[in-house]
């Protein structure tokens, strides 16, 4: 039990939590700890998002699929991970997301109404939650703002980067060919040349209306190197 509540320590909204504020939440909260075995879904895109969900151990897989359902973008990450607490207020209070156990995984649940009534009384909890939604919207405004790149391998990888949650880790692009020449503006013919090059610098892997980057930190050095 002491492993689990240091871990909740380090998790991004009760850091520099003292170590009485932490008990009193224990005593005040409801905290709902739950296992998911291999596979299993435990959050479905488009379902209400009425609660803060931590992952605490094992591994999940992340999956979007765009609004116009020509792809969809896999993520897998395997360390403490808190899941979309922007969708928890707000116009849209959805999920934008699916979620689905790799390995075994821990999962912490904190229901809204205890956010609002009780953590939000905490000013460490209101200032950590409000760094964290503000370092995502600062780090979207940044992408959005990038460069668009000229070479095809650029541009397939930062394809891939925008739709990223994270730099680090596996991703898994499912798409046909015609689709991602149509999102990149390309012919497929270039798409195809492009992704082969990147496959043959091992920066990714490429199935049937599938691609597989093994490490999204490959990504990022590919695309120094191009760009030198």
């Amino acid at each position: 039990m002491e492993s689990m509540f240091s871990t909740m320590l380090r998790l991004p909204l009760f850091q520099g939590l003292c170590q009485e504020d932490f008990t009193n939440i224990l005593g005040r909260v409801k905290l709902h700890f739950t296992k998911h075995k291999p596979g299993e879904l435990f959050i479905r895109e488009g379902s209400l998002c009425n609660e803060l969900v931590f992952l605490l151990k094992g591994k999940m897989a992340m999956s979007t699929t765009s609004p116009d359902e020509s792809f969809t973008f896999i993520e897998y990450i395997d360390d403490t991970h808190l899941i979309e607490p922007y969708s928890l207020f707000g116009l849209n209070t959805q999920y934008v997301s699916s979620y689905m156990a790799e390995t075994e995984v821990q999962i912490l649940r904190i229901s809204k109404e205890f956010v609002v009534r009780d953590l939000f009384k905490y000013e460490i909890f209101r200032m950590n939650f409000t760094n964290y939604i503000s370092n995502r919207v600062q780090a979207l405004t940044n992408k959005i703002w990038l460069n668009t790149p000229n070479q095809i391998e650029q541009k397939i990888i930062h394809f891939i980067l925008m739709h990223s949650e994270k730099v680090e880790g596996e991703k898994i692009l499912r798409i046909k060919m015609d689709d991602l020449a149509r999102h990149l503006d390309n012919t497929r013919l270039n798409v195809s040349k492009g992704l082969n090059e990147l496959q043959e610098r091992g920066v990714l892997v490429l199935h049937r209306k599938e691609i597989v980057v093994p490490d999204g930190g490959r990504l990022i050095r590919a695309i120094h190197i191009i760009r030198g």
